[in-house]
């Protein structure tokens, strides 16, 4: 089994190495083994939560979708190194996150201009698998939702080309004005602080009587969301990022979602 893994992993890193961005730095995945996280193959306990699942959350940034979107446009407007170590702190969960995003966007200030511009030329990149499995899901009647700490402008795209309900979506919102100038970020958004995942999910919860809900993501917010009261299960998905510390706290690690569709379909 451990071969088997090694193998895939393998696979992947060959894959994401030659993307066009060199933002993201996927972490050399060759030596991952059942050895050093046992967690990689699922106890009996969480693919029963799996199987039942009624909801599933999908991090979007490096799980939906291969790039950190925020990295993505920031190098559009020609800011990316300064703005991925910032990513990279938000995401390993040393700093707050709503004090790493406003500094993010301080540092380039996108003009509605230019996130319409970076729209057009560079459209999101969807994850390999994840347009099944997400196909799947919804045809076994299991609702998904979009909760991102990234920005709806960029996320709509995503959920249209998915099938995903708009209103299923849990991301900030990019304020500008009159002239369309950027004016910072909507501070009401749950996603746009610590812990604002976490809060989605109980959100939801509230409205609907779900027999479990899975979130599904590979950043310390996303791993947020496992609080009481939040999911039953967390899947770390480290395909794109592996997050080591993320990866260990989880309930199951993945490396591919062809892996999450078969367990579903078995």
């Amino acid at each position: 089994m451990a071969a088997l893994i090694s193998a895939r992993v393998h696979s992947v890193c060959l894959t994401y190495k030659c993307r066009s961005s060199p933002l993201l730095q996927v972490t050399s995945l060759r030596t991952i083994s059942t050895t050093q996280f046992a967690n990689a193959i699922p106890s009996e306990e969480v693919l029963k939560i799996w199987h039942s699942a009624g909801a599933v959350c999908f991090d979007v940034d490096s799980t939906v979708c291969l790039d950190e979107g925020i990295d993505e446009l920031a190098d559009f407007c020609g800011a990316g190194k300064a703005v991925a170590e910032w990513t990279t702190k938000a995401m390993s969960g040393s700093v707050p996150f709503e004090e790493a995003l406003a500094a993010r966007l301080s540092l380039f200030n996108p003009s509605l201009k230019q996130v319409q511009e970076f729209l057009e030329k560079r459209p999101p990149r969807i994850s390999p698998g994840i347009a099944e499995l997400i196909k799947k899901l919804m045809d076994k009647g299991i609702d998904v939702y979009l909760i991102s700490g990234g920005f709806r402008q960029m996320i709509n795209p995503v959920a249209l080309q998915l099938g995903i309900p708009l209103e299923n979506i849990f991301a900030n919102q990019l304020l500008f004005g009159n002239s369309g100038e950027f004016a910072g970020f909507d501070t009401g958004e749950p996603t746009s602080r610590s812990g604002g995942k976490a809060t989605a999910v109980q959100q939801i919860r509230k409205v609907h009587d779900y027999r479990s809900l899975v979130m599904i993501g590979d950043g310390a917010t996303d791993l947020e969301a496992r609080r009481p009261g939040g999911a039953d299960l967390f899947i770390c998905y480290a395909g794109v990022q592996l997050r080591e510390t993320v990866a260990a706290k989880s309930d199951w690690l993945v490396f591919d979602f062809e892996e999450l569709l078969t367990h579903l379909t078995a």
